[in-house]
């Protein structure tokens, strides 16, 4: 992955003062506007996050047969993700490693993935098996052009890839969330797949914060429609271990089996494992920096966040209910239902979102303070801050490397004679 030299305000002391958004949520403040809104931290995020992080880019229901595929892109990377022969995941680049043209778009079923431009073809596994009058270019190997593949790996029905191939594995970190998400079964889960994805002008972790924050819930969304799901109930956990890889909320609800509609009762059939206690609240759960999760007696709301630039993201959302819930006649019925209300909601959320990122950018933004009720906030910059620093600490060390080589390799040419510069 190529990384790019830091602007020189992104500095040693610019990196310890994070320290003050880590801190307990009494103490804490917002991290700063920069991290948001300028570019060049931007680039400095895709080396200290999404380079090395497991990106969540899907369900596992959207490859159901051997040849099964879908595409998708994040940081800029075009991907394509397959089930092969074997039943295996597989992930990979779709750029073409002959002329770089996309080899697949949307999603189908195939045989083999054939580049639209000069019939390259490859396998599921992204092997070259293919490539039409290339016998007389010299020295052409097909095995040393395959598609560059990452690391896959599957949690609760969701489909994570990561570039890094040393990174550890994804599954032990989320030992505190699988107890959360137990009853609600989400290998088993069902529903729609999502039509086209969202692009939307903010930062994703405006997204992300927003998504978790029960702050604003019975404030913003003031009404019958949300009302029962008062912000005073939020829960927050007090022994989520330092090295999660992913962290959650609760909030009560002023009667059982809740849900977002005129009705405020669940419309869908009520996930069969909950307890009395877990059909009495609802639960918020994040995997930064690409998946959130809005869980309810009746449905799980997930949203796959994939950042494209520090104003812009792209959103995949989709919503998962008990299986056999969409064997009912009257589904559909029931999802119209379910989505006019939701509908309110999310129009607000999304205008303060996009207001957000706009004030942002303002030369009057500061380092907030935050309520109690907004520990999820300080729960994401725990799990930034910690990533921020160290690829802050690596990179300076690879540039201390290069400058020290590069001083030494002047005045090896200084010896014969030759002057640099």
């Amino acid at each position: 992955m190529k990384t790019r030299s830091l602007n020189p305000k992104y500095d040693a002391a610019f990196f310890a003062a994070l320290d003050r958004s880590a801190a307990p949520v009494s103490q804490a403040e917002t991290l700063p506007p920069d991290c948001y809104t300028d570019a060049e931290f931007f680039e400095f995020e895709k080396e200290a996050l999404f380079n090395h992080e497991w990106l969540c880019v899907g369900r596992e229901e959207w490859l159901k047969q051997p040849g099964d595929y879908f595409t998708t892109s994040i940081v800029g990377e075009p991907l394509v993700i397959t089930r092969n022969a074997r039943r295996e995941i597989k992930a990979m680049s779709s750029v073409c490693q002959h002329r770089a043209m996309v080899v697949a778009e949307g999603f189908g079923n195939a045989r083999a993935l054939l580049c639209p431009y000069h019939h390259w073809a490859y396998s599921l596994d992204g092997e070259l098996i293919a490539a039409p009058a290339m016998d007389e270019t010299e020295g052409f190997e097909k095995k040393d052009f395959c598609l560059p593949t990452l690391q896959v790996e599957c949690w609760q029905g969701f489909i994570f890839v990561n570039f890094d191939h040393d990174a550890p594995p994804l599954a032990p970190r989320l030992a505190a969330l699988d107890a959360v998400l137990a009853h609600y079964d989400l290998a088993s889960a069902e529903g729609p797949r999502p039509e086209k994805p969202f692009h939307f002008p903010w930062n994703w972790k405006v997204m992300f914060e927003n998504n978790n924050d029960g702050y604003h819930a019975n404030r913003l969304h003031h009404g019958p429609l949300h009302d029962f799901v008062p912000s005073a109930l939020a829960t927050f956990p007090s022994d989520l271990p330092k090295d999660t890889g992913g962290y959650y909320r609760f909030n009560g609800t002023l009667h059982p089996d809740a849900a977002f509609n005129p009705t405020q009762k669940a419309l869908f059939p009520i996930f069969p494992k909950l307890t009395d206690e877990e059909r009495h609240r609802m639960a918020f759960a994040n995997l930064p920096p690409t998946l959130s999760l809005v869980l309810s007696c009746d449905s799980v709301i997930y949203m796959i966040l994939r950042a494209d630039s520090a104003g812009t993201h792209h959103l995949d959302q989709g919503v998962l209910y008990a299986p056999g819930a969409m064997k009912d006649p009257l589904f559909e019925k029931r999802v119209e239902m379910s989505m006019s209300a939701v509908s309110d909601i999310i129009a607000q959320d999304l205008h303060v979102d996009e207001m957000v990122q706009v004030g942002l950018q303002s030369r009057y933004a500061v380092r907030g303070r935050y309520s109690w009720q907004e520990r999820a906030q300080q729960e994401l910059n725990a799990w930034l801050v910690p990533r921020y620093q160290t690829a802050y600490a690596r990179l300076s060390e690879m540039a201390t490397a290069a400058a020290t080589s590069a001083s030494g390799a002047q005045g090896k040419l200084a010896e014969i004679g030759v002057t640099v510069g």
